[in-house]
């Protein structure tokens, strides 16, 4: 249900203004619109924002902070009493208590995240050596031992390894033949080629190789002229210290965390909360000695906040609810307050743009609507009782995920006629219960309810919903239009209305549903509703009737998707009993009953929220308004 809105105006001292926006805050009901230049010509001028930059600085230290020190459980207790401590301070004191509480703490992590990194580097390069120096070292027996010399590896793709070919000779002739040149398959990806060459032709041979772009390793002065084995034996121990002083750092950013995360929790949540009441300044207004906050407060909510700033200020900050017309209205937020039972379907409604203020909540429609379509279509006592089951495991493993706990509560609810349609049906895992002599079809208005056999009442009662629900989407038109005071489209809903009545009657009485009497008036009724279409929405309007006609049609989804489930079902027991083996057959119809819910929960959801997007939105729905987002803490 849509809760009527008041537009406010909140004026008060300048002076109390960071008092008058903490107690707006804290309250969180007024969804803020701008007051500055151009609203209140000559009286009020845009506030200047102060300043966020310290706030902000202090904010990046936190979550700089936050990114290095190990997370552990919130103490909720200890974070509700720092938040009573600090959560009345002026936002300039907050800001200097965070800021001296967390200096010499963002210092010290910093320095700690660094060499963490530091080490995490140098192990990084050690394993990348040790895994090249194992892998050449087969090769060692074959080098020279001579002072004076340096050593070098090169690593080449073995599909190139025709390359080293072409590149001693030139290195022969850059060292004057004073090298050695070994070369070996380390795997079947990578050719390994050690260079001993004299020392005062480094600089040569490097520049040459970084000139061809050959992959070449230089092994580090620690752990260059020395045997390979001694080179691996002295990073192993370089990797066991840098293990050590990890386990320091880390040690020590865990005391760290277990000393200061709860307070710097509460730092960044009020910080954050402040940030946001800074950043609204800028829709204020401002004289010499007055503010202005302007903005719109669900009616219900007026007195708690005329309350809540009077026991602040007294009579020093007033609030003002103004009059409004109703083009006014329009800019208004939306805010539903509905029962349990159609918050979750408020979901589909945030799949569109939000309607307007003065347009009915389609909410409750969804809420009926929904549920029914989808119960029809799957119709399956068994199914419906997966699909309630799943609802709830789900709900209890991501109690965390608002969204998911609304999807879910949309499936229980739906899960309810799931079971009903169920009952009427004489359905239980399809035909299943059944077989088994648990329940029947049942008889209703001279129809035994069967699906694969009551195909045609079933065709009928699909359209019967479908007239029901395009006219009641119709008759909101019609709503909408009178609160608008739209006279054209109050004409046009109407005619539409007529012309489909009147067509509906002419169809019954030419296959006999109803008496031929019927047929002049509803002739009549046609050809008085076709001007006020055509009045009201000009020829379009005239055409918009026959694309009613085929919304009323598209209900016929709801017959033929559910008989394709009942089938399936079918399918799945008829397999099942076919098996010689019992087991088999069982499990044959365990999976197949498994993929019909599946597609039970998804396909019906999908086809229900359609027929209600497209075909019954269509006839009232405008969209483009704004919800109602209050200024107050999260």
């Amino acid at each position: 249900m849509r809760q009527r809105m008041e537009s406010v105006l909140v004026i008060g001292p300048k002076k109390d203004h960071q008092n008058i926006v903490d107690v707006l805050y804290q309250e969180g009901t007024i969804h803020l619109q701008d007051a500055g230049l151009g609203q209140y010509p000559g009286l009020f001028n845009k506030m200047e924002m102060i300043s966020l930059e310290d706030l902000t600085s202090v904010l990046m230290k936190i979550n700089g902070i936050y990114q290095i020190l190990p997370g552990i459980p919130d103490d909720i207790a200890e974070q509700d009493r720092i938040f009573e401590e600090l959560r009345w301070k002026s936002t300039g004191d907050l800001v200097s208590i965070a800021e001296s509480g967390i200096n010499e703490l963002e210092t010290r992590t910093r320095e700690l995240a660094s060499r963490k990194s530091e080490l995490d580097l140098n192990k990084t390069t050690l394993e990348r050596y040790e895994k090249i120096l194992d892998k050449i070292q087969p090769l060692e027996n074959q080098l020279p031992l001579m002072e004076g010399f340096e050593v070098t590896v090169l690593l080449i793709q073995s599909e190139f390894k025709d390359v080293l070919a072409l590149i001693t000779p030139i290195l022969k002739n850059i060292t004057h033949n004073q090298f050695e040149f070994i070369s070996a398959d380390l795997d079947e990806t990578t050719t390994a080629a050690i260079t001993v060459f004299n020392k005062k032709y480094s600089e040569d041979v490097h520049s040459f190789l970084f000139s061809q772009n050959v992959n070449e390793i230089r092994i580090p002065k620690d752990y260059a002229n020395m045997p390979l084995q001694d080179a691996l034996n002295k990073i192993s121990l370089k990797k066991i210290e840098i293990d050590q002083e990890m386990k320091d750092i880390d040690a020590e950013l865990s005391a760290l965390s277990s000393r200061y995360y709860q307070q710097l929790a509460v730092y960044r949540r009020l910080l954050e909360d402040r940030k946001e009441e800074v950043s609204a300044f800028s829709k204020f207004g401002e004289s010499e000695h007055t503010i202005l906050v302007k903005g719109w407060v669900p009616k219900k909510f007026i007195k708690k906040t005329k309350k809540a700033l009077f026991q602040a200020f007294g009579d020093r900050v007033v609030l003002t609810v103004m009059d409004m017309s109703p083009d006014e209205f329009e800019e208004a937020p939306i805010f539903y307050d509905n029962p349990w039972w159609v918050r979750p379907f408020e979901f589909f409604t945030q799949l569109v743009t939000p309607p307007r203020y003065l347009e009915v909540d389609p909410s409750p429609v969804f809420a009926i609507f929904f549920p029914i379509f989808f119960g029809v279509i799957v119709g399956d006592i068994g199914y419906g009782i997966c699909i309630m089951g799943f609802g709830l495991v789900m709900k209890r493993i991501f109690r965390d995920l608002a969204w998911m706990q609304q999807i879910m509560n949309i499936l229980i609810i739906s899960s309810i006629p799931t079971i009903f349609f169920g009952f009427l049906f004489g359905e239980f895992f399809g035909d299943f219960g059944e077989h088994m002599g648990w329940l029947q079809p049942l008889t209703f208005l001279g129809i035994t309810w069967n699906r694969v056999e009551a195909m045609i009442p079933l065709l009928i009662v699909a359209i019967a919903i479908g007239v029901i629900h395009v006219f009641l989407g119709l008759g909101i038109g019609i709503l909408n239009a009178f609160a608008r005071r739209s006279k054209r489209h109050v004409f046009e809903k109407a005619g539409t209305i007529g012309v489909l009545s009147g067509i509906l009657i002419l169809i019954c009485t030419l296959t006999g549903i109803v008496p031929a009497v019927v047929l002049i008036p509803a002739i009549l009724v046609i050809l008085i509703s076709l001007p006020m279409v055509i009045y009201g929405g000009g020829v379009l309007g005239a055409i918009e009737i026959m694309s009613s006609i085929g919304n009323i049609l598209s209900y016929a989804r709801i017959m033929a998707i559910g008989m394709a489930s009942v089938i399936l079902a079918m399918v799945a027991n008829q397999l099942g009993g076919a098996m010689d083996v019992v087991a088999v057959g069982v499990l044959i119809a365990i999976l197949l009953h498994s993929l019909n819910v599946i597609l039970a929960m998804f396909s019906p959801s999908i086809h229900s929220m359609r027929l209600h997007i497209v075909e019954f939105y269509s006839k009232f729905y405008e969209g483009g308004g704004v919800m109602y987002k209050p200024f107050g803490r999260n």
